[in-house]
């Protein structure tokens, strides 16, 4: 499959998406409960938003270390200036 093919650039890639939806998410909680006013439930559907962000990002970062201990990564990965 495609898709679950991994190298260097995907590794990081993954560890970098994961890093920006945690900060996101940090970012979209704060300026829910400190910015966004109170008109339209807005406050809970940003709040809600970072929430989603803040669980997704653990999601990511395990799910590229499980590619990563697939039979036949090592081989990729070898390759890979660290």
């Amino acid at each position: 499959m495609k898709i679950l093919s991994l190298g260097c650039k995907t590794m990081r890639e993954g560890v970098l998406a994961s890093s920006i939806f945690f900060i996101a998410g940090v970012l979209m909680i704060l300026a829910g409960t400190r910015i966004v006013p109170e008109i339209f439930y807005m406050q809970h559907i940003v709040i809600a938003l970072g929430m989603l962000l803040l669980l997704l990002a653990p999601i990511v970062l395990i799910s590229t270390f499980l590619l990563s201990v697939l039979p036949g990564a090592k081989e990729k990965l070898e390759k890979c200036e660290h």
